[in-house]
């Protein structure tokens, strides 16, 4: 749900006054649990790492990301993968057809090489 237009957008008061007077090329990595903080101008260069809930990943801000929130480029679940037996299969098949490619393409090679 978006903010009241009345209140304005939230930037965390710590993570303005970390950048303040800071070059951004010159600041280095800034950290932040702020995840809810949203991305304003004064922050574009930045790189700020952005507490996922076990480790602080490196966001470096652009023009493009103004507007939203940090959190946002910082996913907090990892996907491996959907599948199980089924899945299993699949990339079985997909294996075995790329040996066969593989040894077709070796034999063509070999036939070129005699003629």
């Amino acid at each position: 749900m978006t903010r009241s237009l009345s209140k304005g957008p939230y930037v965390d008061p710590k993570l303005i006054k970390k950048i303040e007077g800071k070059q951004p090329l010159s600041a280095g990595v800034i950290k932040t649990w702020s995840r809810d903080s949203q991305i304003s101008p004064e922050m574009v260069g930045f790189t700020f790492g952005v507490h996922n809930g076990r480790a602080h990943l490196e966001v470096l801000v652009t023009e493009d990301m103004v507007g939203h929130r940090l959190g946002e480029f910082s996913p907090t679940r990892k996907f491996t993968r959907h599948g199980g037996k089924m899945q299993k299969d699949i990339d079985q098949k997909k294996k075995e057809a790329e040996i066969t490619a593989a040894k077709s393409a070796k034999a063509a090679g070999g036939d070129a090489k005699k003629k």
